[in-house]
């Protein structure tokens, strides 16, 4: 979730095209786009496989201050590290302690996946000094919401008092679910609307490819990705499929109405974060608030209320990709492999839109609504199955990824990154399917295995 690093003076907003630029001002030229990766794993007591505290000896705020070893710097909220940051990007904390690195803005997939080693390698190391280790999973598999420890970062105490009023499962978004993102580029505002396009109808590929949360508090919850699913119940008001982004006129102008009517969590102001959970952003911006009578909101609190949109793809000044359960390694790397070789080749995203260009609302929606559930073996409304048709957007991805002509030092583009990915669709299981596989078998039902066999 993203990370507020900056409490420098914003300018008031003044105008509808204040609000737009934040758009706008995302769009670059081809040569400088580049890719954001983000990642998140669950972090435990290896002696009792428990959700180490905050404030525990040994906890989320010793793992913090063991990092600044590698010259992270720490952001500080109400006397607590929260967050830190460094030329690897920002590292910080979901609301139960999930640990999150949002990467730093790189050039080529060899930069991103290096990037996520280091970052890996660094919590080991402080990890094992404290006897914490890192679970790769999109789902805590075997705690309760009772079980898990809450951060101190005033923007969650806001949201877990809000959400149970909108949805059955926000709070299990909140404590218990991790994921991989990736934050991509675009170059004008037609070359946002196509990527967002073929982002949003693909996302439930990734979905499927990435399915990794079969198990709710150590029982099979009957999903492949329940993470997926919970977003299906957390706040209809600001998740879904969006299908105003696949009608005629759709832009910059149609997303920030979207944005508008999505109503508000919080304000930020001198260190504290303001409750005004359920109000409209248009009613701020006529300073009619309540709780900040006449005052009217700076550009920093609209890019703060962006952040509190979820859809399955999200528009800040660069497009998130958002449908992916969280995972190991190679699946971190796998991620942004996957929408920079549809997205970022202008053939590929082209053959991408052609896949997916006739398909209705009621389809997608469908779609959406099966992955989760049955991941591989959805159909897509051409008749085939997931598996077969993933096949294909893999096959336009690689190709999308050998056009942009990045090797490494030993001569490979960017298409290994995606192996783990054709590994699912050769063999027919995602990662959740070999997580069952072992629960009904060689585990006998005793999902502490996971620990030892899914850690980083």
């Amino acid at each position: 979730m993203t990370q507020r690093t900056d409490d420098s003076a914003s300018p008031l907003i003044e105008t509808r095209a204040d609000l737009l630029s934040v758009f706008s001002g995302g769009e670059k030229p081809k040569e400088s786009w580049r890719i954001g990766t983000e990642h998140e794993k669950f972090v435990y007591r290896v002696e009792d496989h428990r959700a180490p505290s905050y404030d525990e000896r040994g906890g989320i705020r010793d793992l913090l201050k063991g990092l600044t070893e590698f010259g992270w710097s720490p952001v500080v909220e109400n006397g607590n590290v929260i967050a830190l940051t460094g030329s690897d990007g920002t590292i910080s904390l979901e609301p139960a302690g999930q640990f999150e690195l949002s990467g730093a803005p790189l050039e080529t997939l060899h930069q991103t996946c290096a990037e996520a080693a280091r970052h890996l390698g660094q919590c080991k190391m402080i990890g094992d000094r404290l006897g914490l280790g890192f679970l790769g999973v999109g789902m805590w598999p075997d705690k309760t919401r009772a079980e898990l420890p809450i951060m101190p970062k005033g923007r969650y105490k806001v949201m877990l008092n809000y959400m149970p009023k909108v949805g059955n499962l926000g709070l299990d978004m909140m404590l218990r679910t991790c994921t991989i993102q990736v934050n991509l580029d675009y170059s004008s505002e037609a070359d946002m609307v196509k990527k967002f396009r073929v982002g949003l109808a693909l996302q439930p590929v990734a979905t499927a490819l990435f399915a990794n949360s079969p198990f709710t508090e150590g029982k099979p919850n009957g999903f492949k990705s329940f993470r997926s699913h919970i977003w299906e119940d957390t706040d209809p008001d600001r998740t879904g499929m969006l299908p105003f982004v696949f009608e005629d006129g759709f832009g910059y102008e149609r997303y920030c109405d979207y944005a508008l009517d999505v109503p508000m969590y919080f304000i930020y102001r001198d260190g504290e974060y303001i409750d005004v959970a359920g109000r409209s952003f248009r009613d701020f911006l006529e300073g009619r608030l309540p709780e900040l009578p006449g005052e009217k909101p700076t550009l920093t609190d609209w890019t703060d209320h962006l952040s509190t949109a979820f859809p399955e793809v999200r528009l800040k000044s660069f497009l998130e990709m958002r449908g992916a359960d969280g995972g190991r390694w190679g699946r971190i790397c796998g991620l942004p492999a996957f929408w920079v070789g549809l997205l970022y080749d202008s053939d590929a995203l082209d053959a991408a839109w052609d896949l997916v260009k006739d398909w209705r609302i009621e389809e997608r929606e469908r779609l959406r609504h099966e992955v989760p559930g049955l991941a591989l073996d959805a159909r897509v409304p051409d008749g085939r199955s997931m598996g077969e048709f993933a096949a294909e957007v893999l096959d336009i991805s690689a190709s999308g990824l050998t056009q942009r002509g990045f090797l490494n030092f030993a001569g490979d583009n960017e298409g290994g990154f995606l192996d783990p990915l054709r590994d699912v669709v050769a063999s027919g299981m995602t990662p959740a399917d070999r997580l069952l596989a072992k629960y009904h078998g060689e585990w006998s039902g005793d999902l502490s295995h996971i620990y030892k066999e899914f850690s980083f």
